[in-house]
């Protein structure tokens, strides 16, 4: 799947509906689940484990870097980003929100003002994320997926200050999670 890649003019031109988001409560709007390196898949109900991360996702089977180990990042299980950042640059199409990788797509201000390290979100009746420290950067595949000016402004500090390119959560509470489901600070 192409997606259209916006100008950072378009881009910036669109980021006050970014900055709308609601700080409290918002919405899941998408979950997706990578099963193996490079695919998706749209979920209509995903579940998360604190262990597992998302149940079925290939984080749990991902070597990392950012350990002595390479083991997975156990501060990086799940990858969130705002629904409204997304479609900013994917335009509508959900399946094309996919390709940013990340699994949860939230409308809700995900700043690090809103929502600092240690911050936890409860979605749908059960399920508690926590955000963690571990910044959640734009790679190559991105600015691929997105464009070049995507990914340059996903690096400004104001970007990295909103959490354009998302932030990285870890699982608290496990429980069955659906689009349409609340997303609200908790704590």
């Amino acid at each position: 799947m192409a997606v259209r890649h916006r100008s950072l003019d378009e881009i910036r031109n669109g980021l006050h509906v970014v900055r709308q988001s609601p700080q409290e409560v918002g919405t899941l709007e998408l979950a997706v689940r990578r099963p193996t390196p490079g695919t998706r898949e749209v979920l209509a109900e995903a579940v998360l484990d604190p262990v597992a991360g998302l149940v079925g996702d290939s984080w749990s089977r991902r070597p990392n870097s950012r350990t002595p180990d390479r083991t997975p990042h156990p501060d990086m299980q799940l990858n969130v980003i705002n629904s409204r950042f997304t479609e900013l640059i994917a335009g509508p199409d959900r399946d094309a929100w996919a390709l940013a990788g990340d699994q949860l797509y939230v409308d809700l201000d995900l700043s690090a003002d809103a929502l600092p390290a240690g911050s936890r979100l409860a979605i749908g009746d059960r399920a508690v994320i926590e955000v963690t420290a571990e910044p959640h950067n734009g790679c190559a595949k991105f600015a691929a997926r997105f464009g070049r000016d995507a990914h340059k402004l996903v690096w400004t500090d104001e970007a990295k200050n909103l959490r354009l390119r998302g932030l990285n959560a870890r699982v608290i509470t496990g429980g069955t999670i659906t689009p349409g489901d609340t997303v609200r600070r908790i704590g």
